[in-house]
């Protein structure tokens, strides 16, 4: 049974990632008794023990929040809240708000440690970047707190961390290739699918957006900014000074003819009308024996980022994927030719916060 110092936790955003972290926080504050749920939030409600002694339960939060009236805490009010807390704290964010993201160093710089699944903190500007991690905890900031994003690319998937480990051991990272996108790997597997013909693509995307794959408006989706976000934290990690999602060249599968159309029932309706276009490109793949799919790759030497449709031949690793699987290809001075591969479920939000209860759990043991 662990313990030590007191560690208390605020819960910001608890959508279809943030239930499943509270309900995991639950499991894991069995072997953890020093934890104590302080504070938990959605957009327009926030709950908060009004004396750190007595801290949230984790059995009936929603009904809680559900009643509460408490007026909500702002920022800087939730960080002033924490700062007079009587131990250590840390701030889950759950959302995708880049408001949040960017008070992250003030959080920082408070001894507030911070744990999110949010892109848009380290994909955004390269100064944000910068300030967040010059902001943490380290021998020269011993006041700082601590920073934990693994599940801002691919879900619960160790992607983050075993670059950071071949980064930290000193291998050379030359390119890093995969499918980032648990919706285009969706999308694509069933679109070109590499025994039999596939479906028609409107067809694909409006199946993908009943079964919860696609964002309400699968221009979101389809735009490949998700994919160019996390290419950007993980070519910045590499040590490349990326300056945003701008960068590079990022394909995009919106029909010009429908960027602009006002709701995602109008950009459905029109879409039928580029079926012949991208079931064209698929078919060219399959007389060459290849396959379509829609990558990211950073070819780290030349400080070359490309999101984008490649074809593969039918027996790559990035062919053979199933259902929304992710698969990311770290190619190093130590790994060669044969790269390290990382693959498997890159969607939903189990196993997003698996990846967020796993930092938080990192952050704990550093704490106590």
């Amino acid at each position: 049974m662990q313990s030590g110092n007191t560690i208390y936790i605020a819960i910001v955003g608890v959508g279809g990632v943030g239930r499943h972290v509270i309900a995991q926080l639950h499991l894991i504050s069995k072997e953890y008794p020093n934890l104590r749920l302080c504070h938990i939030s959605r957009s327009k409600k926030s709950l908060y023990a009004q004396d750190f002694e007595q801290p949230l339960p984790f059995d009936s939060w929603e009904h809680d929040l559900a009643q509460t009236g408490q007026d909500p805490l702002s920022l800087d009010g939730l960080l002033k809240y924490l700062a007079s807390a009587p131990g250590k704290s840390v701030v889950v964010d759950n959302t995708s708000s880049s408001d949040v993201a960017a008070a992250y160093p003030m959080f920082l710089k408070q001894g507030i440690s911070v744990v999110t699944p949010n892109k848009k903190a380290f994909s955004g500007s390269l100064e944000l970047w910068k300030d967040i991690f010059n902001s943490v905890r380290s021998p020269s900031n011993p006041t700082g707190g601590y920073v934990y994003h693994e599940s801002s690319v691919g879900a619960g998937l160790p992607i983050i961390s075993t670059l950071k480990d071949l980064v930290d051991t000193g291998d050379e990272v030359a390119r890093i290739e995969g499918v980032f996108s648990g919706t285009m790997s969706f999308l694509f597997n069933t679109f070109a699918p590499v025994q039999g013909n596939g479906g028609v693509w409107s067809d694909e995307v409006r199946r993908a957006k009943a079964a919860g794959f696609t964002e309400p408006d699968p221009r979101e989706d389809l735009n490949g900014l998700d994919v160019a976000r996390k290419l950007v934290i993980l070519a910045r990690i590499s040590g490349l000074d990326i300056q945003n999602t701008s960068s590079f060249p990022v394909q995009s599968l919106i029909p010009k003819e429908l960027e602009s159309v006002k709701s995602a029932d109008e950009f459905m309706e029109g879409l039928p009308r580029f079926d012949g276009t991208m079931a064209s490109m698929r078919d060219d793949a399959n007389a060459q024996g290849k396959v379509v799919r829609f990558v990211g790759s950073i070819d780290v030497k030349k400080a070359v980022l490309n999101v984008g449709i490649q074809t593969f031949d039918k027996s790559h690793p990035i062919a053979a994927l199933k259902g929304s699987d992710n698969i990311i290809s770290f190619y190093t001075k130590r790994y060669g030719s044969n790269p390290l591969i990382v693959q498997g479920g890159g969607a939903g939000g189990e196993v997003t916060a698996m990846g967020v209860t796993a930092d938080l759990i990192k952050v704990i043991q550093r704490l106590s």
